[in-house]
């Protein structure tokens, strides 16, 4: 019998807009989306996944290697039978239709990382509703990675607010972040000078915004690592975020404890 239902948003974003004109590829990355949703399984957990469209979401090349599993060839085979195959990853629905049928039927909502978020999610109204439902009724929300830049959906203004990023408006930014639920938060994200290491190597191009000072101008408290890419987590009320792809099995952990601890009270 299941403990409870865990929402997982994912993107549908395939191309990111990047300095100079032009897109560079992107996506979800792979062990960022099946290590914390089979520790949420493998707790006794169902899990629903849904995108602003309804179609699966798509995985960014760059993650589908072992390095990203710890070097272990098995787990990297393991997760890519996962995503392909099983029924959790393949029966999506869409965020509009999660919402209509109630977001009350869900103890926490998910959201995984690579860069894809930057460009749908964190401007994308059914996020918006979903974040603001989470938040006002305090309920466990995780993000990993790039994830957390989908918190600035549940501004009111979140498409204008991610205009204002990309035209390197700070004070407007800002300004239209005012009220933003999640200020004051601490949390944390990929940092700028991980995204760095994207951007030379993956994108060979900038990026318009680095998603820290993009929270930051919200009104995030965002604290990250002295190392690039070592496993960071924060928890700060109902809010559980993990700052790169190495912090995926610890905000599986967290997640999956914060989710025990009210399953236990209910």
């Amino acid at each position: 019998m299941s403990k409870g239902k865990v929402l997982v948003i994912g993107s549908n974003a395939t191309k990111i807009e990047v300095r100079g004109g032009g897109t560079g590829n992107t996506g979800q990355y792979l062990n960022e989306t099946v290590i914390p949703v089979l520790a949420v399984i493998e707790a006794g957990y169902d899990v629903v996944l849904a995108t602003p469209n309804g179609s699966k979401p798509h995985i960014d090349e760059a993650s589908r290697a072992a390095e990203h599993f710890g070097g272990d060839q098995a787990a990297f085979d393991r997760a890519e039978a996962f995503f392909a195959g099983d029924p959790a990853m393949n029966q999506v629905r869409t965020l509009r239709s999660v919402i209509d049928d109630g977001l009350e039927n869900y103890a926490a909502v998910f959201v995984p990382g690579g860069q894809a978020p930057v460009v749908d999610l964190m401007q994308d109204p059914d996020v918006g509703e979903i974040l603001r439902f989470f938040h006002a009724h305090a309920k466990l929300t995780a993000l990993l990675c790039h994830g957390p830049i989908a918190l600035a959906a549940a501004m009111p203004a979140a498409r204008e607010f991610r205009a204002a990023l990309i035209a390197g408006d700070t004070a407007k930014a800002a300004a239209l972040a005012k009220g933003w639920q999640y200020a004051g938060y601490k949390m944390t994200i990929f940092s700028n000078s991980e995204e760095k290491v994207i951007e030379d190597n993956i994108l060979h191009a900038e990026m318009y915004f680095h998603v820290v000072d993009a929270l930051q101008t919200a009104g995030g408290v965002v604290t990250i690592t002295a190392i690039d890419f070592e496993p960071h987590v924060i928890e700060d009320r109902e809010l559980i975020t993990g700052q790169n792809p190495r912090s995926d099995h610890l905000v599986g952990a967290k997640l999956v404890q914060a989710l025990d601890r009210a399953f236990a009270s209910a």
